[in-house]
């Protein structure tokens, strides 16, 4: 096996870019990106698989990020006994009706002949269906968001450990395959409906779907508390609290001659890097694995041709189907840890355009079709993302060291600095595109 010198070197600066970060800001700021870089990392692994290996442009990436994120809450959360008491039942059966409706709707739709009663018998359930729906679920709703609803306001989730929930952190580890799980079955959902369309309409339809997924998290205060967010989630590691007031832990650091507080940061910020890395290491062994056997050369097939690959026998519609699930359950995977890193969910900072186009350019940059190229393109821009705004403001400040305070110019360059994160990532992605259109590390 032939040993790519360029691609080890490429790591190593990037690891060398990450230990500078400790070195010379902090290592609480280090650990952070190599935290949200291993995240990042996994989110570009799931959409290179959509579009590294079967060309599917999804560009609703967040919305499944945001799924993830909201098991990790219906997950690792207590629920909220009054809550249910007032008005769950209601909510449960309220959502059961709509689906019945739908179901309902449809099957007239395959069963019946074609014609005017198949239309009314439809209009008429769906109608009837609609009221019914609302009459239950709104009241059931309005019920559970009234229990102390600056605190609650929700049902929760199925964390029974009652006043001790926190200390059930492995409820949370949990929640990451459901994050995944539900996920692709919002995927399956999507793919049945839209897979079908040209990749532009894709792009767009996924897009909107994003779009209503967390329309529907920032307003239902039911499901996930809206714009109020869910906070104090368990978590898999230590608490810094605890740390500190720990002897042992304090006998330590003193010992060492280390600041206690500090400390316990970097050592909860390590557990979660532990944690992140053997769940990378699975995805990209998986992923790997994937590549080079005869599913992983066929989906690569349907992707460059597929009117030859339909030609000689394959369901190029339903490979896609998998391969687009698989994708959106590896985001939904990282939505979880994400939340999960956060300690807390916050539905309004999901913003699809945004952080979308983020692990785009990760996965462009590093290096579309190869799973190693997504992971370094996730660490790489990352880095990029969190350090570019405080370079650009050393570098704004250099520039306009020899002008007056009140100079337009000066003032104007230095108010610019926030908007250098967009600049520089666009700017990434051109140099990229023009000098090595195929990636840092392109596809074998």
């Amino acid at each position: 096996m032939t040993i790519n010198y360029k691609n080890i070197g490429l790591f190593f600066l990037v690891a060398c870019l990450i230990l500078g970060t400790g070195f010379v800001q902090s290592w609480n700021t280090a650990l952070f990106i190599l935290n949200m870089g291993l995240v990042s990392a996994i989110m570009a692994l799931g959409v290179n698989l959509q579009w590294g290996f079967a060309g599917l442009f999804n560009v609703g990436i967040m919305g499944f990020v945001a799924l993830g994120g909201l098991a990790a809450v219906l997950v690792s959360m207590p629920p909220t006994t009054e809550a249910w008491a007032a008005g769950g039942l209601h909510v449960i059966f309220g959502l059961i009706l709509g689906a019945a409706t739908v179901t309902g709707a449809i099957l007239v739709q395959i069963r019946m002949a074609a014609g005017r009663a198949r239309t009314l018998t439809t209009i008429a359930i769906l109608i009837g269906g609609f009221f019914i729906f609302r009459a239950v679920f709104d009241g059931g709703v309005a019920a559970v968001e009234a229990v102390d609803a600056a605190g609650t306001g929700y049902l929760g989730g199925l964390n029974f450990g009652g006043a001790n929930y926190k200390d059930w952190g492995f409820m949370t580890l949990i929640s990451w395959p459901v994050g995944g799980v539900l996920a692709a079955g919002v995927a399956w959902l999507i793919g049945k409906t839209a897979l079908s369309l040209r990749s532009d309409y894709l792009a767009i339809a996924t897009l909107g779907i994003s779009e209503i997924i967390i329309a529907v998290m920032k307003n239902e205060d039911w499901l996930s508390r809206g714009v109020k967010n869910v906070i104090g989630l368990p978590r898999p590691v230590h608490y810094e609290i605890d740390l500190q007031e720990s002897a042992r832990f304090i006998e330590r650091t003193t010992a060492l001659g280390l600041d206690t507080v500090t400390t316990s940061s970097i050592v909860v910020k390590l557990g979660y890097a532990g944690l992140f890395s053997i769940v990378l290491v699975i995805i990209l062994i998986l992923a790997q694995l994937a590549l080079a056997s005869p599913w992983g050369r066929m989906m690569r097939a349907i992707r460059d041709n597929e009117d030859a690959a339909e030609a000689m026998g394959k369901n190029v519609t339903s490979r896609h189907l998998q391969i687009f699930i698989l994708g959106s359950a590896i985001c939904g995977v990282a939505g979880a840890m994400m939340t999960t890193l956060d300690s807390q969910l916050t539905p309004s900072s999901y913003q699809p355009l945004r952080f979308t186009f983020l692990v785009w350019v990760m996965v462009i940059v590093g290096g579309s079709g190869n799973n190693f190229g997504s992971v370094l393109g996730g660490f790489l821009i990352f880095f990029l993302w969190v350090q570019v705004e405080p370079m650009g403001a050393i570098l704004m400040q250099i520039l306009t060291a020899g002008m007056a305070e009140d100079n337009g110019l000066r003032l104007h360059l230095l108010d610019s600095v926030a908007h250098m994160r967009l600049l520089t990532m666009g700017l990434i992605l051109i140099l990229v595109l023009r000098f090595a259109p195929k990636g840092l590390i392109p596809e074998k």
